[in-house]
């Protein structure tokens, strides 16, 4: 039986339970939760999800959320191969370790810059000041360096030899400011040659695909209708101004 997944692909979580279900050919139904009309506030998907985020899963009466668990629950559940979740202790361990660090790093940094370049002035029409967006980027330019320093070092991907959760959860968070219009790769060269790596151990169709529309951000936010966020201007502003 399929899995139902709960997806928006603007945001990068999403992009990542999509790549690995995709390249693992695991059975799967889309099901599109649109965050920027409020569906995620819906009748339907508060029976899915009490927190009301994206990704979700539901397979049969069991749901489940948050990026991480999705995927360690398809990769036991489908039994796919062992690179993405090595039974190695330690190269285990490693994955573990980026999956809890990223959240309030890169996560969150990339998702300000995300917001403050082009979201926030281009959607919602509020001016965003220049040290704000300079803070931003410089927060960011930490959590890329951690990235590359302490998480990769001299390794092709994240746990050794093969791409992993780890790399597949890093690569998404990576390109949402690329979206915006941040060339993250420009000087950084280890970063660079991990992305290419990374993109074609995904597939570049698979990769593109999945990016599309998060990569074409700059010309949607022409035609995006900003009142429909309006009911969380105020929540958006506040967290990342």
């Amino acid at each position: 039986m399929a899995v139902e997944l709960y997806l928006d692909l603007l945001s990068q979580p999403c992009r990542s339970v999509l790549i690995f279900a995709k390249k693992n050919n695991i059975p799967h139904e889309v099901r599109n939760i649109s965050l920027m009309d409020g569906e995620q506030y819906g009748d339907h998907f508060g029976k899915i999800s009490l927190i009301r985020k994206v990704p979700a899963l539901r397979d049969g009466d069991f749901t489940l959320t948050e990026s991480p668990a999705i995927l360690l629950y398809l990769a036991q559940k489908f039994q796919t191969p062992e690179h993405w979740y090595p039974a190695d202790l330690q190269q285990r361990a490693r994955i573990d370790e980026y999956l809890s660090w990223q959240h309030c790093a890169i996560r969150l940094h990339g998702s300000k810059v995300f917001w403050l370049k082009l979201m926030i002035p281009e959607v919602l029409h509020v001016e965003v000041p220049k040290e704000k967006m300079e803070a931003a980027v410089e927060e960011l330019s930490g959590s890329l360096k951690l990235l590359e320093e302490k998480f990769l070092q001299d390794r092709p991907f994240i746990a050794g030899g093969h791409i992993s959760l780890a790399d597949l959860v890093a690569i998404v968070e990576v390109m949402q400011p690329v979206a915006a219009g941040l060339d993250v790769f420009e000087g950084r060269p280890k970063l660079n040659a991990w992305r290419d790596r990374v993109q074609a151990a995904i597939g570049k169709e698979l990769f593109d695909e999945v990016h599309q529309n998060i990569l074409g951000s700059q010309e949607r936010v022409k035609v995006m209708d900003g009142s429909k966020l309006e009911f969380s201007k105020a929540k958006i502003l506040n967290f990342f101004m």
